[in-house]
């Protein structure tokens, strides 16, 4: 039995509220992230910190002793965010324990972000959270995969969109 209840029939008002992808979209936001937040609360982790640790253990996965650390401006540049939005995060990660940031050698310009042995301690733990929160939605592994490659394209489509009128 799936926890996850059938979608309404849409109106045919163009403007009726349960027609609009930014009001599915906005309302969606809101219940995953409430699945999510008891999921990370016992990592001490935020979803948005829980966001940068995503990059950061990707980049240190790929990372065969001759890659660089990742910079603010690439994780920013990876997560959607302005490097403002993204210091305060990475600040308080750092309070925990679980990264360092340094001035990059050679360009005082640039922050370099590294895991500390406690932040790749971590990623064992939150190996439980992807499986939790699928368990949770009660929405088959295939419809989710799916819904990620239309939220993707949507994604592109709105950024190239964007770029067209700043």
């Amino acid at each position: 039995m799936s926890a996850v209840s059938e979608a309404p029939e849409l109106s045919s008002d163009p403007l009726a509220l349960e027609r609009q992808v930014c009001f599915a979209l906005a309302v969606s936001n809101r219940a995953v992230l409430a699945v999510y937040r008891p999921l990370l609360e016992p990592l001490g982790l935020t979803h948005p910190q829980y966001l940068v640790m995503l990059a950061l253990w990707d980049h240190q996965r790929s990372d065969s002793g001759g890659i660089p650390p990742l910079s603010v401006k690439e994780i920013a540049a990876a997560l959607q965010l302005d490097s403002a939005t993204l210091s305060p995060m990475l600040k308080r990660l750092e309070a925990l324990g679980l990264l360092t940031r340094s001035r990059r050698a050679g360009d005082e310009r640039a922050t370099d972000v590294e895991l500390t042995e406690a932040g790749i301690a971590l990623r064992e733990r939150a190996l439980a959270i992807p499986p939790a929160v699928v368990e949770r939605l009660g929405v088959d592994i295939a419809e989710l995969e799916e819904l990620h490659r239309v939220l993707t394209r949507i994604n592109v489509a709105a950024l190239a969109a964007n770029s067209l009128t700043d």
